[in-house]
């Protein structure tokens, strides 16, 4: 959930009308008395939330034009070839991200500034889909609407990979660039400030790559050890190793938000 507000509408899974409700963070159209009530909800609600955010999103994005004709130039060579695609908006486009991903070294060799970067998207996009497919947030996260960013819940995934999956970071990792990760995460300059949540598209914007988000849901499925929704990634990856040797020249992706498959020749 995101803002509380006053008014004399009703929750929309208890019908009460308390003093004030807080509004679904992801479509902002929907109204509860807490958390209990948003989950006790989730099952009727999810069938419409997404489109309510997508309208929402559409109402509000005047400004993406901007540098469209670039994005689609990315798009259409990723699209062309999805074997031998880059990403924007990195210092490092590592070759074979799907083969790196299932070594564990997708992380390696990458600028300090992509790491910081990547592991904060990674859990931004896993809130994010834990919270489409599941109803799920955490209560210190800027998806429950009692805080302003959610650091607290990166620090701890930032801890269950240093704890039990150190190898996914690189050998210069240490607590100070811990801390430097963190303070990325801080800053309302960057792209990546825990005080903003992400969707699908906006990773596909940004980075100007439709397979990004795959890339950040399998390495953040690896720290945590359940893909979204419980859905495994094991298969897609296999998929996607197989195209960039070459061994598979059609590649299907998955949209773990909405079970769609697509065909990319």
């Amino acid at each position: 959930m995101a803002d509380t507000t006053t008014t004399t509408e009703a929750c929309g899974s208890c019908g009460k009308t308390p003093a004030s409700l807080q509004r679904c963070s992801r479509c902002r159209s929907e109204r509860y008395c807490n958390r209990d009530c948003q989950k006790a909800h989730w099952k009727t609600h999810k069938k419409v939330c997404a489109s309510n955010a997508n309208a929402n999103a559409s109402a509000n994005n005047a400004s993406a034009a901007a540098d469209g004709s670039a994005s689609n130039a990315d798009q259409a060579s990723n699209t062309t070839n999805p074997t031998k695609r880059t990403s924007k908006n990195l210092d490092v486009n590592i070759p074979d991200p799907f083969t790196q991903l299932s070594t564990g070294t997708w992380l390696h060799g990458r600028s300090q500034r992509d790491v910081y970067k990547l592991l904060i998207d990674a859990y931004r996009m896993r809130a994010e889909d834990d919270y489409n497919l599941e109803g799920d947030v955490d209560m210190d996260s800027i998806m429950s609407g009692e805080v302003s960013t959610s650091i607290r819940p990166f620090k701890r995934f930032i801890k269950k990979i240093e704890r039990r999956h150190r190898r996914l970071l690189p050998d210069w990792w240490c607590d100070g660039r811990r801390m430097d990760c963190e303070k990325a995460g801080m800053s309302r300059n960057n792209w990546e400030y825990l005080g903003c949540a992400i969707e699908k598209s906006d990773i596909m914007e940004h980075y100007g790559d439709h397979l990004m988000p795959m890339q950040l849901r399998m390495f953040a499925e690896a720290v945590i050890g359940r893909g979204p929704g419980g859905m495994s990634g094991a298969t897609m990856m296999q998929m996607m190793m197989s195209a960039e040797t070459g061994e598979n020249r059609h590649v299907a992706t998955i949209d773990w938000a909405n079970g769609a498959i697509h065909g990319l020749d």
